[in-house]
């Protein structure tokens, strides 16, 4: 990797143009939004933390509209009665009969944390809050890895800006689990809690390492690192780019897919990476982060662009004949995503190894 990769200007064109009065439509075909598949929590949710991260390069005023659309998407989608967010919406604005995903829960959790966290008026922190709060209780009965995941990253980044009560509790419990789940594969040949690598699993070891530095356990942050090293080792040429499993999986023993890769791979690589750095100063890490970003600009297994840097969008996939046209909501948030943490990166001075926490420091009552 070169010591900087070329960074472009923040695009918000193909986001507006996948955004409407209700949200951001799922998926598209080619550019023009498909609404067939209406909405879901998992983007809406990924839209208000981009639309957090734009904040800080163009202003609130920018971004607010759709960020007072996306948390009242999120707000709507909580089901009082059970504690859950519903995920899909049509097009009408009904939402789909029953429960959404653990996932979805998980990632609405995040993005919520997120936003009481950055949020630039006191009156978007306080909207955020109430859903952010109701939606505890049913998130610490989650047991998909992925989901308390993403709940350990919302509570972190609420309890950093200084929210107390319930969420430590929440927190404390949704990284024992995760601990549970990683501590015991992080040492064997096979460092997958599970035995098949599906999705965004560079989330886990990422919440793994944030987490086990909240609670001041170097033992999980040290279960993290080792769980990620492995992700990138397999997901790494032997030129250095990025080669991310693809969408047919890898099941353990088996030989690992290629091909359909995806961009949300590339990205969890990326954030995972950037938690790490910050957590050892280990250059190898910057150089992962790297390889990540540089997979939507072409050093991947195509030589193919993915990302169209003009219009701030991003092609669905890597596949055997080149890319997949389609320019959905996942696709191009997550590329919003990296370039905006790869600025941040770029633009920070050198980094250090972060300073151990007493443990139980952040959780506090």
């Amino acid at each position: 990797m070169p010591d900087r990769l070329r960074l472009f200007p923040v695009s918000r064109t193909h986001l507006e143009a996948l955004t409407d009065g209700i949200g951001i439509a799922q998926h598209a075909t080619g550019a023009r939004p498909d609404l067939s598949h209406g909405y879901c929590v998992d983007d809406v949710a990924r839209a208000l933390q981009v639309d957090l991260l734009h904040a800080r390069r163009l202003g609130w005023q920018a971004v607010s509209e759709t960020a007072w659309r996306s948390l009242a998407f999120l707000t709507a989608a909580l089901d009082e009665e059970t504690g859950r967010f519903r995920n899909v919406r049509h097009a009408s604005g009904a939402w789909a009969d029953g429960a959404g995903s653990q996932d979805s829960h998980g990632r609405a959790i995040h993005a919520l944390g997120d936003a009481v966290a950055a949020a630039p008026t006191t009156s978007f922190r306080e909207a955020a809050l109430a859903p952010f709060a109701s939606a505890l209780p049913a998130a610490e009965g989650l047991s998909a890895i992925r989901a308390r995941a993403s709940v350990a990253l919302g509570c972190d980044a609420a309890i950093r800006s200084g929210v107390r009560g319930p969420v430590a509790r929440t927190y404390r419990v949704v990284f024992e689990g995760l601990r549970r789940d990683v501590m015991p594969c992080s040492t064997s040949s096979w460092r997958w809690p599970g035995p098949e690598v599906t999705y965004e699993t560079a989330l886990v070891p990422r919440a793994l390492i944030v987490a086990g530095q909240a609670h001041g356990d170097p033992d999980a942050v040290a279960a993290g690192l080792r769980v990620l090293d492995w992700l990138i080792d397999v997901a790494t040429a032997p030129d250095g780019h990025l080669s991310p499993v693809g969408n047919g999986w890898w099941r353990e023993g088996a030989e690992r897919s290629r091909y359909d890769q995806q961009p949300i791979e590339a990205t969890s690589i990326l954030l995972a990476a950037e938690v790490a750095l910050e957590a050892t100063g280990d250059a190898r890490y910057r150089t992962a982060m790297g390889s990540a970003y540089a997979w939507f600009l072409g050093r991947n297994d195509g030589g193919i662009t993915i990302a169209d840097v003009v219009r701030g969008a991003s092609r669905d996939g890597l596949t055997p004949t080149g890319p997949n046209l389609n320019e959905g909501a996942e696709s191009t948030l997550m590329w919003l995503t990296a370039l905006e943490h790869m600025r941040d990166h770029e633009a920070a001075p050198t980094r250090r190894p972060a300073a151990t926490r007493t443990p139980g420091a952040l959780v506090r009552p």
